[in-house]
């Protein structure tokens, strides 16, 4: 799997000649969108516009896509009252590697879900709090349960992107996160070797 960076909670995933687009929402927020006919779209929260793809998931199900197999797991967003479940998690299983696109949930994780989730190798969970998304004190939380070999945060300030409500610098968050980058890149691709027991922070550039 292949991951690149558009801002807000954007991230492409390239997998074996399919493209995933997660929650091109980019029009919105003063810049252009990314997703493309062939691709495939998924959002975390219901869609707004009619996105440019081939195929749309924004609820629970069980999907298959080429060589991927796409798990949307319902999930309560981080506005939502207690018993409520308007968000998706994503989990994506490409050969022998899973990554999971948590949205904009709830930080407090109970046992069925958590057990819904199982293991993670990439975890991408937003960061820009301020009563919008998560912030690194919620993020922390998502880490240490799920407890991923590889961490890479979305959703943070950004100089062009216009956010409905202002959200945290990347400094600000990383240090509250008391985790150190690993390395910043603008593609990034999981390699085994390259991990071990410790959770891994990776920074992925905004293209």
């Amino acid at each position: 799997m292949d991951l690149q960076f558009y801002g807000a909670n954007c991230i492409s995933i390239n997998f074996k000649g399919t493209r995933i687009i997660v929650d091109d929402n980019l029009n919105e927020l003063g810049a252009k969108g990314v997703a493309k006919p062939d691709d495939v779209a998924l959002y975390t929260s219901k869609v707004h516009a009619e996105p440019k793809a081939r195929l749309v998931f924004d609820g629970p199900g069980e999907y298959e896509v080429s060589d991927i197999s796409i798990i949307g797991i319902a999930a309560r967003s981080h506005m939502d009252e207690e018993n409520a479940q308007t968000g998706t998690m994503f989990k994506l299983i490409a050969g022998e590697q899973n990554l999971l696109v948590t949205g904009h949930i709830y930080p407090e994780l109970s046992d069925k879900l958590l057990e819904d989730i199982g293991h993670v190798d990439i975890l991408i969970v937003p960061v820009g709090g301020n009563g919008f998304t998560v912030d690194a004190v919620g993020a922390l939380k998502i880490i240490k349960a799920i407890e991923p070999k590889v961490v890479i945060p979305t959703h943070y300030a950004d100089g062009e992107l216009k956010f409905q409500v202002p959200q945290q610098e990347l400094p600000l968050v990383l240090k509250e996160l008391a985790m150190e980058p690993r390395e910043t890149v603008t593609k990034y691709r999981l390699k085994t070797t390259e991990v071990g027991d410790i959770t891994q922070l990776v920074i992925l550039e905004r293209l």
